[in-house]
């Protein structure tokens, strides 16, 4: 039975589970949850996932939510594709340090630039916070040419660090179509701009680009 998968265009948690689906090479069908119609608060949403956020999954009669509980019950349950999470203790280890600091740092670093950009109208922009959260984030992002050890961020092969920290960092990049002089482009190093490249030249990555970015 194919899995279900409630997803939500451009955010970094879904984008990195619908990835995860693909390398994995699972069966799934994908419902895309409107956030402007609420259908992320609708009763019978909330009976699957009390959160109210994306993703989710169900997988026969098993509903998970939180991405990268989601991460880990994929590579488990689904042999094939891509090992998310390496079978060596001390590199599953680095793989899971490197998902969290993926989303408690360099996550965290972009919520001022997004609050300050994407989620609010230009007239009230103010310029002082923006550039205070651009500093911030131009801090967490030049630590990551350290972090990253390899080709992928975890070594020498594609691992769950990387399905999540690319989504994080695309859509800070995303933030110069709405703020060019923003730059963040910029601020992105030689060695995770070689990384982003291959992540982009996965056979799967187009089929995952979030629609509405495509419009």
């Amino acid at each position: 039975m194919a899995i279900t998968f409630y997803y939500g265009s451009g955010s970094p948690f879904a984008w990195r589970v619908w990835l995860a689906l693909e390398l994995k090479g699972v069966e799934y069908t994908q419902k895309i949850i409107s956030f402007s119609d609420r259908e992320h608060k609708s009763p019978e949403y909330l009976a699957l996932n009390p959160r109210g956020k994306v993703p989710l999954i169900v997988d026969d009669g098993f509903a998970l939510y939180e991405s990268a509980a989601i991460l880990e019950y994929l590579d488990e349950r689904h042999a094939q594709g891509v090992r998310l999470f390496p079978g060596d203790v001390r590199r599953r280890a680095v793989v899971r340090r490197q998902v969290q600091e993926a989303d408690q740092y360099l996550g965290t670093s972009m919520e001022g630039l997004l609050n300050q950009v994407l989620f609010r109208p230009r007239e009230q922009w103010d310029d002082a916070r923006i550039a205070k959260a651009r500093e911030q984030f131009a801090a967490e992002i030049a630590a990551w040419e350290t972090i990253a050890t390899g080709p992928w961020l975890a070594g020498a092969d594609l691992s769950a660090a990387d399905l999540t920290a690319y989504p994080h960092l695309a859509l800070a990049l995303r933030l110069d179509k709405r703020k060019p002089d923003l730059d963040i482009a910029g601020l992105v190093g030689p060695r995770m701009r070689a990384w982003m490249a291959k992540v982009e030249a996965l056979p799967c990555f187009e089929k995952t680009i979030p629609p509405h970015w495509k419009k």
